[in-house]
């Protein structure tokens, strides 16, 4: 399962000019407003018809200018999800459900469509109308037609942006949910970090419609420049709990332990910010921070009166946002050694 892309296409003064592939799972198209997300999903689902480019889902090329071929978009099999969900008004829940079902070039048989509503927590809401739905609920109703409508690519356009946190808290364990069955490519836009961080496998970070960055969510997000950037995004499984209440959390470097409960085997994000991770150059003693972890410098980036060190604790990357002045005093650089005090963590998903 994957899709192939080429986008080249001029809009008055800006210009989108990407290339990138994606698999399985979430694809996060990750930036500033006027980055070209919104761009690239609306000519992935046949929106928008570039002056160059070449577009293949699942092995079947729906655009290639090159060679005369745009396939429209009531063909792309593409399942598109805005922020505004766009549910039928003068339909039931169930009603919006089966519009999907309907248009799907194969259609589910009852077991699949069970499965998806399951999946989706929507079996108290089918006799509802959307006007008696809440926002996350209408959310997940989009999400469900568009999944019964059996799309070779799930293109998802800030679906959390027009709701409150609250109602962002609903939604996001049933999109963990999908992210973690999904056989298809999902494309993720937003521009907030926490959703990223907690949703995306892979992240396309994109800057004036050029692609920057991209890779593996836990190594690309950790130090990624925000009002509280993150210094980690950390992939770690529950190992029980400790005499002192304390669950473990072991991770590719070590373990941490945090005061949440969660079941052994559980498999959670971990995000830690920047600004929560201190650094010493010997092992620190009566401290009140539960964590500290042994590190290996692998960069040091200055940015005025600050500086960006990261540092690497066994397969895991980690950042700290420090003073300038502390760098210097602690003459931190490539190959020292160190320890990370770690002051806060917060654990998400599973």
């Amino acid at each position: 399962m994957s899709a192939e892309v080429f986008i080249r296409h001029r809009q008055g003064r800006f210009t989108l000019d990407v290339a990138f592939s994606a698999g399985p799972g979430i694809t996060a198209l990750f930036g500033p407003s006027g980055a070209g997300k919104s761009s690239i999903v609306h000519a992935l689902a046949g929106l928008l018809r570039p002056d160059e480019g070449r577009i293949v889902l699942e092995g079947r090329s729906v655009l290639d200018t090159g060679a005369g071929i745009f396939v429209p978009p009531e063909k792309r099999r593409a399942g598109l999800v805005f922020q505004d969900a766009r549910l039928f008004p003068h339909m039931t829940v169930e009603r919006n459900l089966l519009f999907g079902w309907r248009r799907a070039p194969v259609r589910a048989g009852a077991d699949e469509i069970a499965r998806t509503i399951a999946l989706l927590g929507l079996e108290p809401l089918l006799g509802r109308s959307p006007r008696h739905l809440s926002g996350g609920e209408k959310s997940r109703v989009a999400l469900g037609r568009a999944l019964l409508a059996a799309p070779d690519i799930l293109l998802l356009d800030e679906p959390l942006a027009s709701l409150d946190a609250a109602r962002r808290a609903e939604i996001l364990p049933w999109l963990e949910k999908l992210r973690d069955i999904a056989r298809i490519p999902i494309f993720y836009v937003s521009h907030a970090l926490e959703e990223v961080a907690r949703l995306a496998d892979t992240v396309i970070l994109l800057e004036a419609g050029r692609v920057k960055a991209q890779g593996s969510v836990f190594a690309l997000l950790a130090g990624l420049g925000a009002e509280k950037p993150l210094g980690a995004v950390l992939e770690a499984q529950a190992a029980g709990v400790e005499t002192d209440g304390l669950t473990r959390l072991v991770f590719d470097g070590g373990a941490l332990l945090v005061a949440d409960a969660h079941a052994p085997g559980k498999r959670v994000r971990v995000r830690i910010s920047a600004d929560d991770i201190l650094l010493a150059r010997r092992a620190p003693e009566a401290i009140s921070a539960n964590n500290i972890l042994p590190v290996t410098i692998a960069a040091v980036q200055p940015d005025g009166a600050k500086a960006e060190v990261e540092m690497r604790c066994g397969g895991a990357r980690l950042v700290a946002r420090l003073t300038a002045a502390s760098v210097q005093r602690l003459e931190l650089a490539p190959g020292v050694e160190a320890f990370a005090v770690i002051k806060s963590v917060i654990v998400e998903g599973g």
